[in-house]
């Protein structure tokens, strides 16, 4: 039972946050909407690019250990 609950407080906290988050988001368009889209583009940009060089790291990481196995 305390597992359940555990699970909706984190259910419930996780929404708590997205809405908090997508609320700001909303009010900062409407009262900035420029600098919020540039912000925005500019965030965005920055996730793609680590995710790239994440991946880019991950694939040298695994080539370089299967070198060394053999």
């Amino acid at each position: 039972m305390s597992k359940s609950a555990r699970a909706r407080t984190n259910i419930c906290g996780f929404l708590g946050t997205v809405a908090l988050s997508s609320a700001t988001m909303l009010w900062l368009f409407w009262h900035h909407p420029v600098t919020t889209g540039i912000a925005t583009i500019v965030v965005l940009s920055a996730l793609g690019i680590s995710a790239r060089l994440a991946r880019a790291i991950d694939a040298e990481v695994h080539s370089s250990s299967d070198l060394n196995r053999g």
